[in-house]
């Protein structure tokens, strides 16, 4: 076989992968659509317990850490700067802030893996939180862990509605 007809049937076969991965993004956004948009930070945050920088990762369906949620900017890993507030926890994402209320946080522990990311024991932080009615899990990789926790925690812990 010629050189040329291989190098045709790789670029072929690359670009059938590509419009496939496509397709499948596609699908999950449209399979996803009846999820509600974020809800806009408040003006006033209350009192900022702290500001921290470190990664996001991704947001999930909760317990099921392959489930990538796809809509609403949350589909893709970047930089985040986490304010937390008393009035609940702001990620600032490039482009897009996800505001997670009080009222909504349901939990705060630490993860090893999530879809695409696998990390030394314990090295994400998840939270758990009610997006509508549903309850989806957001992943953190925090460059001060101790001290998000100590705050995540701290907001967490003025919940009276939680067991």
């Amino acid at each position: 076989m010629d050189r040329t007809i291989l190098q045709a049937i790789v670029v072929v076969f690359l670009a059938v992968l590509l419009l496939l991965m496509v397709l499948g993004w596609m699908g999950r956004r449209r399979r996803q659509r009846d999820i509600v948009p974020l809800q806009a930070a408040p003006v006033d945050l209350g009192a900022v317990l702290t500001t921290l920088n470190g990664k996001y990762v991704a947001t999930t369906g909760s317990g099921d850490p392959l489930d990538r949620i796809a809509v609403h900017g949350l589909g893709f890993r970047s930089n985040v700067t986490a304010v937390v507030a008393e009035t609940g926890i702001l990620l600032q994402l490039p482009g897009k802030d996800l505001f997670i209320p009080r009222g909504d946080l349901r939990d705060i522990r630490r993860a090893t893996w999530t879809i695409d990311r696998v990390v030394e024991k314990d090295g994400l932080h998840l939270i758990e939180w009610m997006l509508g009615d549903r309850v989806v899990d957001s992943y953190l990789r925090m460059a001060e862990p101790t001290e998000f926790e100590r705050a995540a925690r701290s907001v967490l812990a003025d919940r009276k509605d939680l067991p």
